[in-house]
């Protein structure tokens, strides 16, 4: 989508465009009310800014139905299209590997009751996994933090892969 077009969409649909970024109602609707922006970056940088005032409960609302590493997303949502997408490099990696990311993912859940989130693209899936092992020995406040930034991270790179500059033809 351009930014011309979200930044003149109806709110319900902008609020609707910027909750697959990331499922946190208070936050879609703060991005959406900070239209018009004048580039993406300043988009970027406004969704940043609000995603700063997160809270676990945030957290916990934005993984009920966030795929887990390695997991392939269900449906055809557009958040499930970016999940796939997000998470492309898991494609290549052995069945060892998928094995043990699938491991890690079950200790994570474990230790801290929720999805181990971390923002997949761009990474390989051996470094998901020493990522994910690593935060296991994290403290409950430290973890939070750590997810929060990840979740974070994810909206910003889905808004900016979303929203492009110009209209395209």
């Amino acid at each position: 989508m351009d930014l011309a077009s979200f930044n003149t969409a109806p709110s319900t649909e902008a609020v609707a465009i910027a909750s697959v970024w990331a499922a946190i109602p208070a936050w879609a609707d703060a991005v959406a009310a900070g239209r018009p922006y004048a580039s993406v970056d300043d988009a970027a940088a406004a969704a940043d800014g609000a995603a700063r005032a997160w809270t676990s409960a945030d957290l916990d609302a934005a993984l009920a139905h966030h795929p887990r590493i390695g997991q392939k997303p269900a449906g055809s949502s557009a958040e499930a299209d970016a999940s796939r997408s997000e998470q492309a490099a898991m494609a290549s990696a052995s069945d060892d590997l998928t094995a043990a990311i699938a491991e890690a993912n079950a200790a994570y859940e474990e230790r801290f009751g929720r999805v181990f989130l971390i923002r997949a693209a761009g990474r390989t899936p051996a470094e998901m996994l020493a990522e994910a092992r690593r935060r296991i020995g994290n403290t409950d406040e430290e973890e939070t933090t750590e997810a929060l930034l990840q979740l974070r991270e994810i909206a910003v790179l889905r808004l900016r892969t979303n929203l492009s500059e110009e209209k395209k033809e």
